[in-house]
């Protein structure tokens, strides 16, 4: 039994909305109104319940990541037999704050029904659902379904059978995961022609994304990037700034990577990724999402 794994997600903001109601007798929400309630002012009582609530979640709800909120707002509406709570919490984090919004509400309701249960013996709660959210990957992500994807693996001691290839079968391996149809593999050695050829051919071949893995360090022989630099119409710098952003959360070493990530065509992109297994996982969860919409703007849809 484990947590979703979110490593691998972006630190964007995202924000979540909820509500809900209790239904009370008439006479209880007058008294609510004119604070006739011992307990005290049950409106002002359930925001800071559901304040609470919002930042109690994690410890409540097994499953749910301890998140950083950078704002949470309760109000609450009266009607002539109920009160409406609405919650909206939002912060920077990988993950959504949906379960944090209906907590928040549940628990200013709960206030109510606990401060009036001595008056109402028929309260109940109700319609508590999310009414909008933003930020997360519904926003924006997209599936590989209708493109085609090669995977080219850089090593010359891979290439002259010394060492068993991980990295290229795990990115065919997660580029299929995504709905790609992949249409080729191939291994080269560490030299700049033979990288070129082998993008050139898949490109020839209506590749819309061709992975490279390996040939992005400091050694003489690490010539990827240059290989890319040389046959790409435009650079994807965003990629190769996230890539970093990305992987010194796992080690200072992914500074090491010199990989580059640009559009062949409007219709092509290549993506350099390190050799090593984790790293080409880490940034393919990353990056995949965003190549249908790259390549819509590459081809003039834009945002």
């Amino acid at each position: 039994m484990r947590t979703v794994d979110i490593t691998t997600k972006f630190d964007n903001l995202r924000t979540a909305k909820a509500v809900g109601r209790i239904k009370l007798s008439p006479e209880t929400v007058r008294k609510i109104l004119n604070r006739e309630i011992p307990k005290g002012d049950v409106l002002s009582a359930a925001q800071i319940a559901g304040l609470m609530g919002a930042k109690k979640t994690a410890e409540l709800m097994p499953f749910c990541h301890p998140i950083p909120i950078d704002h949470i707002e309760v109000n609450t509406k009266v009607g002539e037999d109920y009160v409406e709570v609405e919650a909206e919490v939002r912060g920077i984090w990988r993950t959504g704050y949906e379960v944090e919004a209906i907590n928040a509400v549940m628990m200013a309701l709960l206030n109510i029904f606990d401060m009036c249960k001595a008056f109402d013996k028929n309260m109940v709660i109700e319609g508590v659902k999310i009414v909008s959210k933003s930020g997360g990957k519904s926003d924006w992500a997209e599936d590989l379904s209708g493109l085609k994807a090669a995977v080219i693996t850089v090593s010359d001691s891979t290439y002259a059978g010394k060492r068993e290839d991980k990295s290229g079968p795990l990115a065919r391996e997660i580029l299929e995961q995504f709905g790609a149809e992949v249409i080729g593999y191939t291994v080269v050695p560490d030299d700049k022609e033979k990288i070129k050829e082998a993008i050139k051919k898949f490109e020839q071949m209506e590749a819309n994304l061709i992975v490279t893995t390996g040939g992005t360090g400091f050694s003489k022989r690490d010539v990827t990037p240059e290989a890319t630099s040389e046959i790409i119409e435009k650079e994807m710098v965003g990629f190769s700034e996230a890539m970093h952003i990305l992987g010194i959360k796992f080690t200072p070493k992914a500074l090491m990577s010199r990989a580059k990530a640009g559009l062949l065509s409007e219709n092509c992109i290549v993506l350099n990724l390190p050799g090593s297994s984790k790293g080409v996982r880490q940034n393919l969860e990353m990056f995949l999402p965003l190549i249908k919409h790259a390549l819509k703007m590459a081809r003039g849809g834009g945002h």
